[in-house]
């Protein structure tokens, strides 16, 4: 036992109305099972962590949570357990006689360990509070899948997340997705990786789902510098059509429990709202840090290093702000159109500080229009057929389309979901959940004349072109310089793509710039024109 037995996962239940306002269909655990500290150095595999209740109580708060319709997914802490973890102190105290030796990665009795052990073992990267597991070891996989039977057959649990799955043996992944698989065939396995090749994990053979975190970068990062063109590169690349990972139905989130509040990151409080837009519009399955859909702030410190980012909270603490009240709304319009949980993407406009992304499925055709600046923002682009464009975010004001061609006006600091139709108004019916209360205010704007507006309304220009991403070549900077592009780089720390070029005349010096910033548009005399352009 790990102190005074304590009941708070119980308030969980205080929630539920909560959960079900904000159309949350699951929720996620983190480390629930006995611990020393934080929760990923387990103890014991089987019982909940007496700080935060026992398995009684934890039966009755997943019976809750089903009754209401929302499923339970824990987290699987299976890479590494605690020092204080029943196997491992009986190899402190018995030495090599202890049977419980090969349970652990490469102890060594000809060493000792930095916490005075006589002997050495290997940590959780370099962790050595976090002792590693042998997941090859029959007897290892045997009590941890007997760790989760016990879990679905006594919570009913509906899925695991699993901890730095990025470095976790994959034939051990494997068997635990056939285990899982065989306890119930819609059982759900989604993996933590940071960076790299989410296909490696996340693939039929072995996870259903990995978190996004290229995704995550992207979203912040194109908000604070008004670069829609960074996250849009992202979403092209990992689910257009040749998409790489479009058939992973990705984790997305704007923030978590190891990264700075989404409110704390995003530069402009009214910026915010759009950053959950994009995660649940793009591709993959939304998520939410509790609080953070009413704009709890947390950052990172020397001190308390990640506690500010998982402070805790009561049902009174609830804000019903105007950010609370768009991410209601977001999973209402989300559940309320099939192409927006399962479509097709694409592109469609791509500004520094506008985009519009299409999602399509079984004749449903969806799109996304984003604003950064501070005003409305007038926009026409092509459409797939159709006579009208309803915006469900928006109290469904109308837009005519005229020749496959529509104008819309985008809100400052707005979201737009624009469904196609024929004429008809969308019955948001889908699964049983009801349209958006919002109020309808249907207003019909012909395209070739726009009502009054914010922002200025200009002449049309035709749409300048960037260069191909990552083609090789010269290619001249808007101010006259001339380079020769050498290759993309990887930034260790960040993963960001930078593009490596150097001068063609002068010094000949190799420069390194992030690669949104090379594909990017500049304004020059009111025009936008490619930051680099392609010249040979």
């Amino acid at each position: 036992m790990n102190g005074k037995k304590e009941y708070r996962l119980d308030k969980v239940m205080d929630f539920i109305p909560h959960l079900k306002e904000m159309n949350v269909n699951a929720v996620y655990f983190g480390p629930v099972f006995m611990s020393t500290t934080h929760g990923y150095d387990t103890n014991d595999y089987y019982h909940i962590d007496n700080r935060l209740g026992d398995n009684d109580s934890f039966t009755k708060i997943c019976d809750a949570l089903h009754e209401n319709g929302i499923k339970v997914v824990l987290d699987g802490v299976f890479n590494h357990v605690g020092r204080e973890f029943w196997a491992f102190k009986d190899v402190q105290k018995n030495g090599q006689s202890s049977p419980y030796c090969s349970w652990f990665q490469r102890i060594d009795f000809g060493g000792r360990s930095s916490w005075g052990d006589n002997f050495w073992y290997e940590g959780w990267e370099g962790n050595y509070d976090l002792v590693k597991l042998n997941l090859r070891h029959p007897d290892v996989k045997r009590h941890i899948f007997d760790a989760v039977k016990m879990w679905k057959e006594k919570f009913k649990i509906d899925g695991l997340r699993l901890d730095v799955a990025y470095c976790m043996d994959l034939d051990f992944l494997r068997e635990l997705k056939h285990f899982c698989k065989g306890l119930d065939k819609d059982f759900w396995l989604m993996g933590e990786i940071i960076h790299g090749d989410y296909n490696r994990i996340a693939n039929p053979d072995i996870l259903d789902s990995c978190t996004n975190y290229e995704c995550y970068k992207g979203i912040y990062s194109s908000h604070n510098d008004h670069n829609y063109f960074e996250i849009a590169h992202s979403l092209r690349r990992q689910f257009e059509n040749g998409g790489i990972y479009r058939n992973i139905y990705t984790y997305n989130f704007v923030d978590n429990h190891d990264v700075n509040r989404v409110a704390s990151t995003i530069k402009e409080p009214d910026n915010v709202k759009n950053a959950f837009s994009v995660a649940y519009f793009m591709p993959g399955v939304p998520s939410v840090y509790y609080g953070s859909e009413w704009g709890i702030k947390g950052q990172k410190n020397n001190v308390d290093y990640d506690a500010p980012l998982r402070p805790c909270v009561n049902v009174g603490d609830i804000q019903k702000n105007d950010l609370y009240r768009h991410v209601c709304k977001l999973g209402a319009v989300r559940r309320s159109f099939k192409a927006l949980k399962y479509g097709s993407f694409q592109n469609v406009v791509i500004r520094n500080e506008q985009l519009v992304f299409k999602r399509q499925f079984e004749g449903e055709t969806v799109y996304i229009a984003l604003n950064l600046t501070g005003y409305n923002f007038g926009l026409d682009f092509n459409t797939d057929g159709g006579s009208k464009l309803y915006d469900v975010m928006n109290g469904y004001k109308t837009y005519d389309i005229n020749g496959n061609r529509v104008h819309i006006d985008i809100p400052a600091h707005g979201t737009m979901v624009l469904v196609l139709t024929n004429g008809e108004k969308p019955s948001a019916l889908i699964d049983g959940t009801d349209a958006p209360a919002v109020e309808e205010t249907p207003v019909s704007v012909n395209a070739d004349e726009p009502e009054e507006r914010s922002a200025p309304v200009e002449e049309k220009k035709p749409e300048p072109k960037l260069p191909v991403w990552n083609t090789p070549g010269k290619y001249r900077h808007f101010k006259g310089g001339e380079y020769e592009f050498l290759c993309i780089a990887k930034n260790t720390e960040t993963m960001e793509d930078l593009v490596v070029y150097k001068e063609l005349f002068g010094e000949h010096k190799v420069w390194a710039r992030p690669a949104s910033m090379f594909y990017q548009f500049v304004e020059v005399n009111g025009n936008l024109i490619p930051r680099f352009e392609k010249i040979g």
